[in-house]
């Protein structure tokens, strides 16, 4: 590789790149082989479709996920990476499977007809609170009595944040660090014990060294910086209007989300 700035599989573009794109599909099999308890069958034929989710009514928002596709059995799953979690991302995902069902309806299809809905949410920040587990696998579940009601929905999170130092010997783990690698050197490591993830590196090496995805995924990052930016900026603004009116600065940190000493030294700016 060059000394040319790394760039992390994560991104929106790259991530897209190797997990929805067909003449990529051997990762993306690959990939759900290891987070997923699907029958092998299943991942026989692959159809990867358009990502949006359809308005059901007037004024609803048409939403967009990363990676949508169909399994042989036509389970639908939906694959979703978002690095930064928000307080809404948990009612979000569920409002997207709650779709995923409701369109398989609007064909005039019965209820027994309805395909699973499978959801994959990858975070590089802590979306599961009280439990130091980096994949967690989600359904309708009676903890007390310890029976499933329905597995219709499943929600899979994967949170890179969490990944061990030291490997647990599954191939998860090796995607997982190749998702979360920060550098050369942790996509490499990643690589050294999985033929597939190896592959994956190659063709690694071959999407960043074209020169117009390079450009496209550093406008699309210096377009999140300043839009981050903006809303920071925002937020201070916000924050000095509260302290104007006397609210206390704990309430300013939670209604603004910068921190307490953030706030605090804006009282003398």
């Amino acid at each position: 590789m060059d000394k040319k700035r790394f760039l992390p599989v994560k991104s929106d573009i790259l991530f897209h790149l190797f997990f929805a794109d067909e003449r990529n599909e051997e990762f993306l099999v690959s990939f759900l082989k290891s987070i997923l308890r699907l029958p092998e069958d299943d991942y026989n034929e692959i159809m990867i479709v358009d990502p949006h989710l359809l308005p059901e009514y007037k004024g609803d928002k048409l939403g967009v996920i990363d990676v949508k596709l169909y399994t042989k059995s036509r389970k639908v799953i939906h694959i979703e990476i978002q690095l930064k979690v928000s307080s809404q991302l948990k009612n979000r995902v569920i409002l997207y499977d709650a779709k995923l069902i409701t369109e398989q309806m609007a064909s005039g299809l019965d209820y027994d007809a309805i395909h699973k809905v499978i959801s994959i949410i990858i975070t590089d920040s802590e979306l599961i609170q009280k439990s130091p587990k980096y994949h967690h696998r989600f359904t309708f579940y009676d903890p007390e009595a310890r029976v499933e009601f329905s597995d219709i929905i499943e929600i899979n999170s994967l949170e890179l944040n969490k990944i061990p130092k030291n490997t647990d010997g599954t191939t998860l783990y090796d995607w997982a660090k190749f998702i979360a690698a920060e550098s050369e050197e942790e996509l490499n490591e990643a690589a050294e014990k999985n033929q597939e993830v190896k592959k994956a590196m190659i063709k690694y090496i071959e999407l960043t060294a074209d020169e117009k995805i390079r450009d496209r995924i550093e406008r699309q990052e210096k377009a999140r910086r300043d839009q981050m930016m903006f809303l920071k900026q925002r937020e201070i603004e916000i924050a000095k209007s509260l302290l104007e009116m006397n609210i206390p600065l704990d309430q300013i940190a939670i209604a603004t989300k910068l921190t307490r000493e953030e706030v605090k030294n804006l009282i003398n700016d």
